[in-house]
């Protein structure tokens, strides 16, 4: 299906998605571009996003493949000079990159504990250092700019073995919160959503045999989120009036009961 500007909501609107080569950064980049943003996609893995520009260009869209690593703060910001030179300047900021790697506290996988610390905490503040620059000054410009993180209900809520993982999805919600303050009188909205169990590529990267059983056992009693789901939100609300902002959004599968 074509791009129908009668249906497009966010036409003019640009788009920067990280961790755009899969999943929910995949799924959002394809749905944001049929609302009708530029959407430039952001990953490591090239081959992937040149597919994915590919197909969002053959359904009549507009996207730009940045192959970057959101741990480098250079990369990031060279990135966004790209965005703003090609593309316009974004407007939204999709912060999704991540990675889950559940362990028991006493194994001591300090390795795991500082990958998910760096590419989930870390590599989000190198994407809002280097885009929010721009939302800012886009917000000015057209009326209303987007930060929008992708936290997790761990945030809240207690799983087994997620320790370091919860925390730093707790530190992304708290950290939208107070971002919200800042940036809200700047016409610039921030929200953080919080997915229940969606399935992606973080279970693959599980290597704790315990979590893997857990999650092969929750696949089997109730289905899971897609990603389509948590893309669809984050289109929903970009294309909420300026006016509204929704601070917070916890979407869970109907069988995920915790």
């Amino acid at each position: 299906m074509t791009l129908q500007s009668s249906v497009a909501p966010l036409t003019g609107r640009v788009a920067a998605i990280t961790g755009a080569s899969s999943g929910i950064g995949e799924a959002t980049a394809e749905h944001l571009a049929s609302l009708g943003a530029k959407v430039a996609v952001l990953a490591r893995r090239e081959d992937r996003l040149t597919e994915l520009v590919s197909h969002i260009e053959k359904n009549g869209g507009t996207a730009l493949a940045i192959a970057a690593d959101v741990t480098d703060a250079d990369a990031l910001r060279a990135a966004a000079e790209r965005v703003r030179d090609e593309l316009g300047g974004a407007d939204i900021l999709f912060n999704n990159a991540g990675v889950m790697l559940p362990a028991p506290i006493e194994e001591l996988a300090t390795g795991q504990w500082q990958h998910q610390i760096d590419l989930n905490i870390t590599g989000l503040m190198n994407a809002i250092g280097a885009f929010v620059p721009q939302l800012v000054e886009t917000a000015a410009e057209r009326g209303v700019g987007d930060l929008i993180n992708t936290s997790s209900i761990t945030a809240k809520n207690l799983f087994p073995n997620f320790a370091v993982y919860s925390g730093t999805k707790a530190y992304v919600t708290h950290l939208s919160r107070h971002l919200r303050m800042e940036l809200g009188p700047k016409k610039v909205r921030v929200s953080a959503i919080e997915p229940g169990i969606v399935g992606t590529e973080l279970q693959s990267h599980v290597t704790d045999t315990g979590a893997r059983e857990w999650l092969a056992g929750s696949r089997d009693a109730m289905e899971w989120l897609t990603s389509e789901d948590v893309a669809h939100t984050v289109g929903f609300l970009a294309s909420q009036p300026p006016r509204v902002n929704l601070e917070q959004v916890t979407i869970m599968p109907t069988g995920q009961l915790s």
